[in-house]
This record gives C-alpha cells, sequence and structure tokens, in this order.
C-alpha cells in the first residue's frame, strides 16, 4: 500500500453513509425473525416498526461510528473517544432525535464505568459473555487511521479502542478482522482475494502474539473454511460478534453491489440494523459511494452533518498523517 497525501473523503462517506444506510434499513425489523422477513422483506428505506421513528433514522450503530469518526478528527485520543461516548449517552450527542436508544447492555454498562472514572482502555466487558456486537460495529472509521501501521501496531490500537466498550479478545479479534478486510479494499484488492489473504495473514499474526488457539478457533468459519459457500439457513444473525461478522462478510461475497448486498443483510432478522450497517461500511468501501440509492442517502437523519463530518476527517487525515 502506497504511503504519502491521500484524500480519503470520499472513502470516508462510502463508509459513514454506507454504516448509516445500513443501519436505518434494519432498524424497523430488529428483532423480527427471518421467517417473517420472507414473507414480507425490506426492499427500500422503511420507518416506524420495531423502535416507532421515522424512515432515514439510525440507531446507535450509526452514532457510535460518528462519535469515533469525530474523535478522529484530530490527534488520537481514547480519552476523547470515550468522552464523546457518554456525551452520546447522556446528553444525545450525534444521535438523530437528541436521544440515544437502543443501547447495548455491555455498553451500557461501560459507559457507566467511564462515567465513574475508569480508564478507557480497561472500561469494557472482559468477560466471554460480553461478546455483542457493539464494538464491531462502530469500528470501521478506525481504518483511515491505522491503514499505514505495521500490522502490531495495527492489532494494538483496534484492542485499544474496541475495549472501551467490549473488552475479550473475542471482540478484539472480529474488531480486527474487519479492520484488515477494510483496509485490503482501501487497496483495491478483489474481495475474494482478500478473504483468502486474511485466512493466512489473521492466523499467522494471531499465533505470533500467542492469542489462545481456542479463541482463534472461534473464527474457523472465516480463517479455515469458505464462509461464500453456505446455504442461508447456516448463516446466523444474532448479535454475537462472530454471528454478525461472519453474516456480513457472507452478505458482501454473495451479492455484487451495494444495494443487494445491505438488503440480504437486514433481512436475515435479529439484530438487522447492525448486520445491515457493517456490511453497509465494507460494501460502501467496495463499490464507492456512488453505488449507495441517492433515495436511501437523502432521506437519511443529518444527512449534511455527515457529509461535513466525512470532509473534516478526509481533511485532517490529508494535512495531519503525512
Amino acid at each position: 500500500m502506497e504511503n504519502g497525501p491521500f484524500d480519503f473523503t470520499e472513502k470516508i462517506e462510502s463508509v459513514l453513509f454506507g454504516v448509516a444506510v445500513g443501519d436505518a434499513l434494519g432498524l424497523p425489523v430488529q428483532f423480527n425473525k427471518r421467517e417473517d422477513l420472507k414473507e414480507s422483506p425490506v426492499k427500500n428505506m422503511i420507518g416506524y416498526g420495531t423502535f416507532n421513528k421515522p424512515p432515514g433514522t439510525w440507531s446507535d450503530d450509526s452514532s457510535l461510528t460518528f462519535c469515533l469518526a469525530e474523535a478522529l478528527t484530530k490527534e488520537f485520543n481514547l480519552n476523547q473517544i470515550a468522552k464523546n461516548f457518554l456525551e452520546w449517552f447522556y446528553k444525545g450527542y450525534w444521535t438523530p432525535e437528541k436521544e440515544a436508544f437502543d443501547v447495548g447492555i455491555t455498553t451500557r454498562r461501560a459507559i457507566y464505568r467511564l462515567s465513574k472514572g475508569t480508564f478507557p482502555e480497561i472500561a469494557g466487558g472482559a468477560d466471554e459473555f460480553s461478546n455483542g456486537n457493539g464494538s464491531l460495529m462502530r469500528i470501521s472509521p478506525l481504518v483511515f487511521y491505522i491503514f499505514n501501521k505495521k500490522i502490531d501496531k495495527r492489532f494494538e490500537i483496534t484492542r485499544q479502542v474496541s475495549s472501551i466498550t467490549h473488552r475479550h479478545i473475542r471482540s478484539i479479534i472480529a474488531c480486527f478482522y474487519y479492520l484488515e478486510f477494510a483496509r485490503l479494499l482501501l487497496d483495491s484488492k478483489d474481495k475474494f482475494g482478500i478473504y483468502r489473504i486474511l485466512q493466512t495473514e489473521i492466523l499467522d499474526f494471531l499465533d505470533s502474539i500467542k492469542i489462545d488457539p481456542g479463541e482463534i478457533s472461534k473464527f474457523d468459519g472465516l480463517l479455515k473454511g469458505s464462509v461464500y459457500g453456505r446455504l442461508e439457513e447456516e448463516i446466523l444473525s444474532s448479535g454475537y460478534v462472530v454471528h454478525t461478522l461472519e453474516a456480513s462478510i457472507w452478505c458482501i461475497l454473495t451479492t455484487d453491489n451495494f444495494k443487494d448486498a445491505v438488503l440480504k443483510a437486514v433481512n436475515l432478522g435479529e439484530d438487522s440494523d447492525t448486520t445491515g450497517a457493517i456490511t453497509g461500511a465494507l460494501t460502501g468501501l467496495l463499490y464507492g459511494y456512488k453505488s449507495i440509492p441517492c433515495e436511501w442517502i437523502n432521506i437519511l437523519a443529518r444527512k449534511k452533518d455527515i457529509e461535513d463530518l466525512s470532509k473534516r476527517l478526509g481533511a485532517f487525515l490529508k494535512n495531519d498523517m503525512y
């Protein structure tokens, strides 16, 4: 990957709008069963439903993604990221309607610990039951900060940012895999080529830093198998971080455009907004901002603010990272 001045603004727009669109598509049908969605699938941007919100409303997935992106418009600072998360939860910062909603249990507990003065790097849940998808859903903007760093540094920064809410190694590995996939998309690699590259590179790296083989094996579906060859009924879409990651990669590898990928993701049901959001970020990178249907972008809450955030983050990276 080439180092040097590069304007990431359009790529950042692809990610941030990809997250928000996927989130907003899935939010009205969150917790719906897959069988019910087969009878009445999401085909376009709808509203109300589960949380009774108007079309184009996004949830905590996007809010925390924007909080991270906002922090990255300045020098990297874990305390600033944590402060933004606190502002989101308690004051409605980077929310569509000035109020946080749909907050995961592990994230809520971490926010409480942060509010009591716990250091960000140790605020997140560290037990095995703290492996929801709450750090994975917000991690995508970090790729623009770590893309030209060495792999050990990329892993360490990913660990720190995930650990604000999710500190267990399984959540960290999921975020790391996801960002490595995104990083290779930034380098214009073929999606199937990326999948194969990561099967070697991720395994080799995790082995080199002595990660528990039992934890690595949780990702065998991606690291040793051919997830894209699975049938839909073999793909799970709960809020468990491994399920969400596998479902997202499956949607990306079994479609050939943004629209089909995110609709496939949200129609898997259950944690539909998060599966849609993390699929949206990667497919935004893969197919570009212009691949996102404009009618979906135009209906999004705070569209102008998301555009402004993309430009500010792009400008900072261009002017201050090289």
